[in-house]
């Protein structure tokens, strides 16, 4: 796997937690979700007016757990586009400590070009292409 170039921070919140004192497994999903949005923002492919212009659907997205995440550890999310396709692109992700690099997980996700007006599939913006295999130094191909 290629090194991440951006990575989001995330304050583990007390609600996070589950009876066992860590963070609940379903979390990591939502932290996974702001460091794909905060991905998307800080490359400038949504105008942050609405929800539906960013024009992306999640298809699949799988986590595998490594080692509990506790209340007031220092999280962060790496995110990086590994593949583009046609009307779908991958995502890999990286959940670690902030100070020592501990993993605690790591996933993948499917995301599909999508227009919520016609609600179909579509190919992926040409300017996002060019956007996503600048940003991560790849020459990606349909």
């Amino acid at each position: 796997m290629r090194p991440f170039r951006f990575f989001h921070p995330i304050e583990v919140r007390y609600g996070d937690l589950d009876p066992q004192g860590h963070v609940n497994n379903a979390k990591y999903l939502t932290y996974l979700e702001q460091a794909r949005i905060a991905y998307i923002d800080h490359l400038k492919l949504w105008d942050r007016s609405s929800f539906l212009t960013i024009g992306i659907i999640l298809a699949e997205i799988k986590v595998t757990f490594l080692k509990p995440i506790l209340f007031g550890q220092q999280v962060m999310v790496g995110v990086q586009v590994s593949r583009l396709g046609n009307k779908s692109f991958t995502m890999d992700y990286m959940i670690q400590e902030h100070q020592s690099e501990t993993t605690f997980a790591t996933g993948t996700s499917i995301l599909v070009a999508y227009d919520y007006r016609t609600q179909e599939t579509i190919p992926i913006p040409s300017r996002w292409r060019e956007v996503l295999s600048e940003f991560e130094g790849l020459h990606i191909t349909p």
